[in-house]
C-alpha cells in the first residue's frame, strides 16, 4: 500500500504538484466538495494561483430509499436529474419537486454558511478542477459533475489525493479528465490513506474561503 497522507494539508500539496501544467493559467477554477475537500483544494488553488470555491452538492434520494440517488444539485444553480431512474422509480412530478424543494432548502444554508455574501465564482467557459480529499464508490463526484455541467464549463477535471484503481473508468462520461496521486488496488476507505482524517468543521471551511479569496 502507498504511504498514507499526513492529513489533507500535504494531499493537496501532492495533488498541486500533479496539477502543475495549469499554474498561472487565468481560465483555471478550482472547486472543492465541501466540507473534506476543502483543505486539499485550497492547497491546491494557493499553490496554481488560481481562484477557489466551493461546490456544495445535495444528491437527490428518492422518497422511499433516500441512498437510491435520482440525481444531483449544487448551490450555484446546477442540477442533473436521472430521468430515466425517475421513471424506472415511479418517482412522480409533485414528488420530484418536493425533494428539490428540501434540497434546495439545505443548500441555502450550507451556502450562507460557507461563503457568506461572497459570490460564487463563475465557471461558464473555465477549466474546472473539481478536488475532493478522496474517492470511495464515486457516486457523489460523479453528481456533482454532472451537476456542474448544466453550468457550460469547458472542461471538468476531477482531481483527488487517493481513489481505487478504475476510478478513472467510473467517472467516464462524467469529466473530461481524471488526475490523481494514488490509485491503490486495495481499497477500503479514503480514510485509511490518511494518518489524519479528521472531520472538517463548517468553521474551518468558511476561514480557508476567506484565506483564498485575500489579495
Amino acid at each position: 500500500m502507498e504511504r498514507p497522507f499526513t492529513d489533507r494539508r500535504e494531499a493537496g500539496q501532492m495533488l498541486a504538484a500533479q496539477l502543475a501544467p495549469y499554474a498561472g493559467r487565468r481560465d483555471i477554477v478550482v472547486l472543492a466538495l465541501p466540507r473534506g475537500g476543502v483543505p486539499v483544494a485550497y492547497e491546491v488553488a494557493k499553490a496554481l494561483r488560481a481562484p477557489l470555491d466551493v461546490l456544495p452538492v445535495c444528491k437527490l434520494g428518492t422518497p422511499w430509499q433516500p441512498e437510491l440517488a435520482m440525481g444531483a444539485i449544487s448551490s450555484n444553480g446546477a442540477q442533473f436529474v436521472d430521468a430515466a431512474l425517475v421513471r424506472e422509480a415511479g418517482v412522480s412530478e409533485a414528488q420530484l419537486q418536493g425533494v428539490l424543494s428540501l434540497a434546495r432548502i439545505e443548500l441555502g444554508r450550507r451556502e450562507a454558511r460557507y461563503r457568506g455574501a461572497r459570490a460564487a465564482v463563475p465557471v461558464a467557459g473555465r477549466v474546472v478542477l473539481l478536488v475532493d480529499d478522496g474517492m470511495a464508490t464515486g457516486a457523489s463526484l460523479k453528481a456533482a459533475a454532472r451537476a456542474l455541467a448544466s453550468l457550460g464549463p469547458a472542461r471538468i477535471i476531477a482531481a483527488l489525493p487517493v481513489a481505487p484503481a478504475g476510478a478513472r473508468a467510473r467517472l467516464a462520461g462524467a469529466v473530461d479528465d481524471f488526475v490523481c496521486v494514488q490509485t491503490p488496488s486495495s481499497f477500503m476507505s479514503v480514510g485509511q490513506f490518511y494518518f489524519d482524517f479528521a472531520q472538517v468543521d463548517e468553521d474551518t471551511v468558511r476561514d480557508l474561503l476567506d484565506r483564498a479569496a485575500m489579495p
